[in-house]
């Protein structure tokens, strides 16, 4: 479960009970009229932003929430493990195909840092952010795969993030697309030894090899794609104010594959709705004639009665089993949500 958003939403309660009752109806009235349910926030993307980079992009949205990622790639010696079993011949060759770098992957080879602006590195949001970013990039198992050179050596790939502006929602889906985005861009010196000799590789980077090569059958980084239940209603893309009044969140990291968008990984995200005051019903408020309640126990009662009264009450509990599966329904069905997101990155002319 990630961490509350710290950033509150100052909202009154009656503006909270009007906010939940217009997403919650059918169809849902957003907090900008012009967006269904699954409409995203328009963005402006860009890449090779940092010319010391292997790979770089930049995405803003157009709210002003804007995020950088660099990627860099080192080369380091693998730490020699002991194997029991098939061992090598007396002339340095693996038995398997050197060249068949499937399942030979770490995931200590890619290492994520993630910078917001107001907040340690040690603070609990880019703790957690970086921790969700690294495991849907790695549950795969198709990103550390592609480091590997040989059996004595691999790229380490150190991916840093920064939040250019401070969070005005919560910016896991921006940081996802955004790195998704650099790492397309992403480009390795060529390879010109062989097998287990010291890696030799071409000076010349017009002859740099892509880590994820277009035209091919080769699978792209997933994108996280952030959705939330208002009722029976679930929309995408939440801003700020929709996140304040959802019942639940959802993180989902998506990959493209041949037969469609796939879910690598899936958290719940714990909404900042949870610590938003209560209203007072006039019942509850003897300045309106109402009785005050006498106890803890007396109030608990009392607002339980008029949970379904319209009074703003924060939302409790997590999401159902089966609004789980309609978004992830939604999420990877032909021409769902993920397939949108990963087409519309997919459009971006890389060079």
């Amino acid at each position: 479960m990630a961490p509350q958003q710290q950033q509150a939403v100052h909202l009154s309660p009656a503006e909270l009970s009007f906010l939940r009752a217009t997403l919650a109806q059918t169809p849902p009235l957003r907090l900008d009229v012009t967006k269904g349910p699954r409409d995203f926030r328009a963005m402006r993307a860009e890449y090779d932003v940092l010319p010391g980079a292997n790979g770089s992009a930049r995405i803003a949205l157009d709210d002003g929430t804007e995020a950088l990622v660099g990627v860099k790639a080192e080369v380091e010696r693998t730490p020699q493990r002991p194997t029991f079993g098939e061992q090598d011949d007396v002339n340095g060759e693996a038995t398997s195909s050197s060249s068949d770098s499937a399942g030979k992957g770490q995931n200590a080879w890619v290492e994520i840092g993630v910078e917001v602006p107001g907040f340690r590195e040690d603070d609990a949001l880019p703790v957690f952010l970086a921790s969700m970013l690294t495991e849907s990039l790695l549950a795969s198992g198709e990103l550390k795969d592609r480091l590997y050179i040989n059996r004595r050596f691999h790229w380490k790939l150190y991916i840093d993030i920064l939040l250019l502006s401070p969070p005005l929602s919560y910016p896991l889906a921006l940081l996802s697309m955004t790195a998704h985005l650099a790492l397309l861009t992403t480009r390795l010196p060529a390879l010109k030894s062989e097998k287990d000799e010291d890696p030799l590789f071409d000076d010349d980077w017009d002859a740099a090899v892509a880590l994820y090569p277009k035209n091919t059958g080769t699978r792209k980084p997933p994108v996280i794609v952030l959705a939330m239940a208002v009722g029976p209603n679930i929309i995408f893309d939440p801003c700020r104010e929709e996140l304040a009044v959802a019942d639940a969140v959802l993180a989902v990291a998506c990959a493209p594959s041949p037969d469609g968008a796939r879910i690598v990984s899936i958290r719940t995200i714990d909404p900042p709705s949870h610590l938003t005051p209560p209203a007072v019903p006039n019942s509850m408020n003897s300045a309106t004639g109402g009785t005050a309640p006498t106890s803890t126990a007396d109030a608990l009662t009392q607002r339980e009665l008029l949970a379904s009264s319209g009074v703003w009450t924060p939302p409790r509990g997590g999401m159902k089993r089966g609004l789980i599966a309609q978004v992830a329904k939604m999420v990877v069905e032909r021409g769902g949500v993920a397939d949108e997101v990963i087409a519309a990155l997919a459009a971006i002319e890389v060079g």
